[in-house]
Parts: structure tokens; C-alpha cells; sequence
């Protein structure tokens, strides 16, 4: 099969591997695309090293079909359409046995330590199918918009951190894929207004079209001028950090209003240092909290939400490309006109929108 091997920082090839095959236990998914993340990018780069052994096929946000079924196996059937979730819990840690599943310490992930989706198949462990990481889809819709259910989860799992309540005022800072889903899950929980601060033009308007009711250039637009005429000069009941530039915490933190909230979505590069007023966060008793990935009824959820048709999910795929084509696809994440890029098994070598 071709896959996408990484062997070391920045080095990468599509190429032929053995196709495994599933031993007691296991599943052998066809691989029907695998969208790119910016953390893709970040272990290529090497930038991020946690839990990742090369050489890896990389990849963590998949949905195909099941092509074999290992022995041993009940519940999934030849030819099911499946979306993975890619973290698999040791569910022993003490964060495993406290529903906080997804900030298990033990965790091993598709795409960083075990061969991921950017392949014709990908194989799901034993341990993976246990926990219930593989999940069937009732609806047969596009393998690009399932795989999907991998970065919606993760904000499913953030605005339960940090829920947007009927009538809020909500900002959005940074509107790449990850904002552009806070911005529907926000309209979806009743958000009467949704400010959004991008700098890409292209984004502001995406945003615009998912329900975002003011989109702001922080280059040259007043963001503190807009909040106050959309809260009268109350300021933000939900601020997220959908952008890891920490700056932008603290002047979330100035936006918020009193006993508002803000959610550090993104991560900071590095340790992640920034300078903050925390008087901010004590005058204004704002409620700061974090997230950081899902766990598997966010996951549930997220997929159900594309499913029904809920969450715009076909409008952000932007760009195709064949497995051939993966280092085209990956040096196209973070353009402006690019939301999500799919790496589709079977694609010609022309990247199709």
C-alpha cells in the first residue's frame, strides 16, 4: 500500500509499504481520507516529539470503511463506515478512571506512535477497538466530512469546559478550522452575536457564512470598539483561544466581562509563557479554564452533529489530494484559502476543491 512515512524531521515520502493484515483482535480500516491537522505539521517539523516513534505514518483524523475484521471481533462488519478516534486511553491513570479520558497519561495515538490515516489502509490495535475508538457511522456520507468528527470533538469537548449559554455574546479569536467549528457549536448553543477577529480575508468571510455575526481584521479593525457595541459596553460573556498567540490571552481577558468567560483552546508554542494581568482574572472573577482533545462521548457527539447535518462540515474542505500528493497537501495547511486539506487514497495527482 502507499503510505505517508515519516523517518525524521521534515522528512517525509509517500511510499509502498506492506498492507498489514489484523490479528486477533484487531481491524484493518481502508483509509477513505484523512484531513491534516496543524499538529501534523508540528510533528514534521519536529516540533512536537511527545508520544511520536519513527518512522510513523502520519495522520490522526480518519474515516473509511472496514476492509478485514481480526479475530475475536463483534460489532463491525466488512464494508461499515467507520471514523477512528485517535487517542487510545491506557484507562488506568488516575485522569482515566476520572472521566478525563483525554488527558490520559499514558496515551497512545494513531499517527504519532502507531501508523496513522495518510495511507490506503490504516490498522486499528486490539487495544483501540477495546476501548471503543473505532466507531460506526450511521450515515454514509463523504469519508472528508467524517473524518471531520477528529477536530469537531475536540471543540465539543472545549465549549463543555466553557459553555456558551443562550443569548451570549461570544469571540472568537482566530478563525482557521478549529474557530470556524466554535463558531457553529456557538450559534448552535443560542449565541446571539459571534465576534470573530481573523487577519485572512478569506476566513473572515468562511466565518461569516457559518453564522458569525461581526468579523474583524485585527491588523487595522478596532476589536475592543466592536465588542463594546455588540455587548453595550458590557464585553464578552465567552472568549476562545482558538490561535496559540499569547498575547491575545490577556486582551481576552480585558474583552471579557465581568464573571465571563474565556477558554485557552489553542496550544502555545514552547512552554507556552504569557504575560497576563492577573488582577483581570480576580476583579473580574472571569473564569479561565483550559481544553485539550476529547474524549470518546465528545467524540460520539461530534459525529452525530455532522451526521444530522448540524455542523456545516462539507463547506471545509477545501482541497483534495491523492496520497502520491502529500507533501503538496501539507504545504498547502495555513494558507488562506485553505480550511481543511483531505489526503484521499485513489485521488489523481491534481488537487481537486
Amino acid at each position: 500500500m502507499l503510505a505517508a512515512v515519516m523517518r525524521g524531521p521534515g522528512n517525509l515520502t509517500p511510499t509502498s509499504i506492506p498492507t498489514p493484515s489484523p490479528a486477533p483482535g484487531e481491524l484493518l480500516v481502508a483509509v477513505g481520507a484523512n484531513t491534516i491537522c496543524g499538529t501534523d505539521l508540528r510533528i514534521l517539523r519536529g516540533e512536537k516529539t511527545a508520544g511520536v516513534k519513527l518512522p510513523v505514518v502520519l495522520g490522526h483524523e480518519t474515516a473509511g470503511q472496514v476492509a478485514a475484521v481480526g479475530a475475536g471481533v463483534t460489532g463491525y462488519e466488512v464494508g461499515a463506515p467507520v471514523v477512528a478516534a485517535p487517542m487510545i486511553p491506557c484507562r488506568r491513570c488516575w485522569e482515566c478512571r476520572h472521566d478525563l479520558d483525554n488527558l490520559c497519561r499514558n496515551p497512545r495515538i494513531l499517527g504519532y506512535g502507531i501508523d496513522g490515516g495518510m495511507a490506503e489502509y490504516v490498522l486499528v490495535p486490539a487495544d483501540a477497538v477495546e476501548a471503543g475508538c473505532l466507531i460506526v457511522a450511521d450515515e454514509e456520507l463523504p469519508f472528508e466530512q467524517l473524518a471531520l468528527t477528529e477536530p469537531l470533538s475536540a471543540c465539543v469537548a472545549g465549549q463543555k469546559r466553557s459553555p456558551v449559554e443562550p443569548d451570549d455574546v461570544v469571540l472568537v479569536m482566530g478563525a482557521g478550522p478549529i474557530g470556524l467549528f466554535h463558531v457553529q457549536l456557538a450559534r448552535l448553543a443560542g449565541a446571539r452575536e459571534v465576534v470573530v477577529s481573523e487577519p485572512v480575508a478569506a476566513r473572515r468571510a468562511h466565518a461569516e457564512r457559518l453564522g458569525a455575526t461581526v468579523s474583524i481584521d485585527p491588523r487595522g479593525d478596532d476589536l475592543a470598539a466592536a465588542v463594546d457595541e455588540v455587548s453595550n459596553g458590557v464585553g464578552v460573556d465567552s472568549a476562545i483561544l482558538c490561535i496559540g498567540i499569547p498575547e491575545l490571552l490577556n486582551q481576552a481577558l480585558q474583552l471579557s466581562r465581568s464573571g465571563g468567560r474565556v477558554n485557552v483552546f489553542a496550544g502555545f508554542k514552547g512552554c507556552g509563557l504569557s504575560e497576563i494581568e492577573a488582577n483581570l482574572i480576580h476583579y473580574k472573577q472571569v473564569q479561565l479554564t483550559g481544553s485539550a482533545n476529547a474524549r470518546r462521548a465528545d467524540f460520539e457527539i461530534a459525529m452525530r452533529l455532522i451526521e444530522s447535518g448540524r455542523i456545516d462540515s462539507a463547506s471545509m474542505i477545501t482541497h483534495r489530494f491523492g496520497v502520491q500528493d502529500v507533501l503538496d497537501a501539507l504545504g498547502i495547511v495555513g494558507h488562506g484559502d485553505a480550511i481543511k486539506v483531505a489526503v484521499m487514497p485513489g485521488r489523481s495527482n491534481t488537487p481537486q476543491r
